[in-house]
């Protein structure tokens, strides 16, 4: 630190010892006493401007540190680095933890902001050497009552354990969490397990021994609270973990969460699902029969539906994890049933994964095991009584055609795809038109026109606005691959209305579409089938369809061309500038400014300029403003 002037010496001497001071005292007279002499130096600060700025604003914080207003401490909470560097490696590890350990008693926010700083400060306590003496605040935040900032400390501790040396691991990092496991409340037991397999591959064997004791003690633990967050990270535990102990010690307890008897306490069993994944996926295939299967057929069928879910939700990774065989064996009847359970979102989260699993299928009875086993449950699934397992099943459904090939596609699915296009719920039908693709790569859009055609055209005119849209955004592909005969014989007119919808972001996507059209179709092809049908909606009596006529001009003037622009749809704007409604005038003024730099000068002094002359000085406000803004801008560019 440099000063300049014996009074800035001064300064920094006397607020170095008055940060010393508020680190080293907590009672609250002499608290009270510091902090006057604190904020008595403000006045000090002025007469010592020559000194270093940077240690006022250090008091400031640590004197932020204990006031009485959160949004303060917070603010000073997260400017600790800022301190601990002003104080150095030294008195940060020796004052300012200390005195952060004392202060745990805060408002929750304090205390995650400070959780989450901490995780960050092992360079500023010394590095690799000191790191440990960041356990003791981070312990004491690992056992508040707060969830999130008992899961931030986790997270912290997680993290500097990787700093820790070997040594210092088994000397430090690993009592903690014995002491965290063996804690009285359930709050210091649930953070534990949060921390077994980051010190766990680093440590001799009789630590890891150690470890898995207290691991198995956390997993039998009475309250369910603390079982439940062993389940949820025995996962990643078993990662760790050597093969032998993984099938003496881990398959066991988790055999046994898998099957915790506490109806109430069913997440525990459904955490413990999550828990199959990488058990499955370490243990080799020969195991996995009789050490994890007859366990997760048992959570297939488990009394809780929630359970079900979450094995449903997992399966295809679970699929993975356990490898074609026993798929084939056991995999594929657990899924039927999955698909047939009685409640509802059980059959959507496995309806969701129909495509995968298939996908997934060893490829010698891909085909077979589909249309045996997993079609007729698709049929069931079509119109089954709830609306959110169709919606999950549409979204998949089509991705059955690459999978199954075009004679199956034809004979099985397209039957299925109508009903679902022809279903009562907005969001069946839109995820059908969603993934039209899918299907046309298999089965050619000839094919795709003639079975399901006729029902897009019907959901052109759907009550939903948002099936609308969707077949409006898909219609420039059916476009180019049906050709631009066919499109003006079944669906030029259909486009063409869209432009008139009574919701607006219809007509806008309308526009856009017309614009994709003429990209794929060509010019010549606008000016004999858009164009005049554009044109004509100037004349329209309603004032919105003579704005979306601007909005066309707006889109189509980039893909028509300069001359046709210039000759067939600037006289529709000139013109426009007369009309009688306000809205229309001034969008006539935001026309010309888009589309006015195609035009050569003549016809921008002959044309453009004389209309936005008159709509300057129009009477309504909106329209001189529009007006004076395309001028500006048309001025400019000339």
């Amino acid at each position: 630190m440099r000063s300049t002037s014996e009074g800035g010496r001064a300064y920094e001497d006397r607020f170095l010892g008055m940060i010393q001071l508020l680190l080293s005292f907590t009672t609250s007279t002499l608290y009270k006493q510091i902090l006057d002499t604190v904020r008595r130096e403000k006045s000090f600060k002025m007469a010592a401007s020559d000194s270093d700025d940077s240690l006022y604003p250090i008091a400031v914080l640590i004197d932020e540190l204990r006031n009485e207003d959160v949004q303060l401490r917070l603010n000073s909470i997260k400017k600790l680095s800022t301190i601990a560097l002003a104080l150095g490696v030294e008195r940060t590890r020796s004052e300012l933890i200390p005195f952060l350990t004392d202060t745990i008693y805060d408002e929750d926010e304090v205390l995650l902001a400070l959780a989450e700083q901490l995780g960050n400060f092992t360079p500023l306590v010394g590095g690799q050497e000191h790191v440990h003496c960041l356990l003791p605040p981070l312990e004491s935040l690992a056992t508040v009552e707060e969830t999130v900032v008992r899961d931030k400390a986790v997270e912290s501790l997680r993290k500097i354990a990787g700093d820790h040396s070997s040594a210092d691991l088994e000397a430090h990092f690993v009592p903690l969490v014995k002491r965290l496991a063996q804690g009285d409340w359930f709050t210091s037991r649930t953070s534990a397990c949060g921390l077994f397999s980051v010190p766990y591959p680093r440590v001799s064997s009789t630590v890891k021994a150690e470890l898995r004791t207290n691991f198995r003690n956390l997993c039998g633990d009475d309250t369910p609270m603390v079982r439940r967050a062993a389940a949820g990270k025995m996962g990643e535990f078993a990662k760790v973990l050597e093969l032998e102990y993984l099938k003496s010690d881990l398959i066991p307890l988790w055999t046994n969460l898998a099957s915790d008897e506490q109806v109430q306490n069913d997440s525990v069993r459904l955490l413990a699902v999550e828990a199959c994944v990488s058990i499955a996926s370490i243990l080799p295939p020969e195991d996995l029969e009789t050490l994890v299967m007859p366990t997760l057929k048992n959570a297939a069928e488990d009394k809780s539906w929630r359970v079900r879910y979450m094995v449903a939700d997992k399966f295809t990774e679970l699929q993975m994890a356990v490898g074609p065989e026993i798929t084939k064996k056991e995999l594929v009847p657990a899924f039927q049933g999955l698909l047939k359970d009685c409640e509802a979102e059980v059959r959507a989260a496995a309806a969701n994964k129909v495509k995968e699993f298939c996908e997934n299928l060893p490829e010698d009875i891909r085909e077979a095991t589909i249309m045996t086993s997993i079609l007729p449950c698709v049929k069931d699934l079509v119109s089954d009584a709830n609306q959110h397992v169709k919606s999950a099943l549409a979204s998949v459904i089509m991705g059955l055609s690459p999978i199954l090939g075009k004679d199956n596609t034809v004979e099985h699915l397209l039957p299925l795809f109508l009903l679902m296009l022809k279903d009562e719920c907005a969001e069946v039908r839109l995820n059908i038109i969603s993934n039209l693709d899918c299907v046309n790569q298999v089965i050619g859009i000839h094919q795709l026109s003639q079975s399901l055609l006729p029902a897009i055209v019907e959901l052109a005119e759907d009550t939903k606005w948002r099936v609308r849209l969707a077949i409006i955004e898909y219609m420039p592909l059916l476009a180019g691959q049906l050709g631009v005969e066919f499109f003006d014989e079944k669906l030029n007119s259909l486009c063409m209305s869209w432009l008139v919808d009574h919701v607006y972001a219809i007509r806008e996507a309308a526009t856009n579409n017309l614009k994709k059209l003429v990209e794929k179709f060509g010019a010549e092809w606008a000016q004999s089938t858009i164009l005049p049908k554009v044109v004509g909606m100037a004349q329209d009596p309603n004032y919105l369809h003579r704005m979306t006529t601007l909005f066309c001009i707006n889109v189509l003037a980039d893909v028509c061309g300069n001359e046709t622009t210039m000759k067939v749809l600037l006289p529709v704007v000139v013109k426009l500038a007369a009309d009688a409604v306000p809205n229309v005038r001034f969008n006539v003024a935001k026309t010309i400014q888009k589309i006015g730099s195609q035009f050569d000068a003549t016809t921008i002094n002959n044309q453009c300029k004389p209309c936005l002359e008159k709509l300057q000085s129009d009477q309504d406000y909106d329209v001189k403003y529009y007006a004076q803004e395309a001028m500006s801008v048309l001025c400019d560019a000339a």
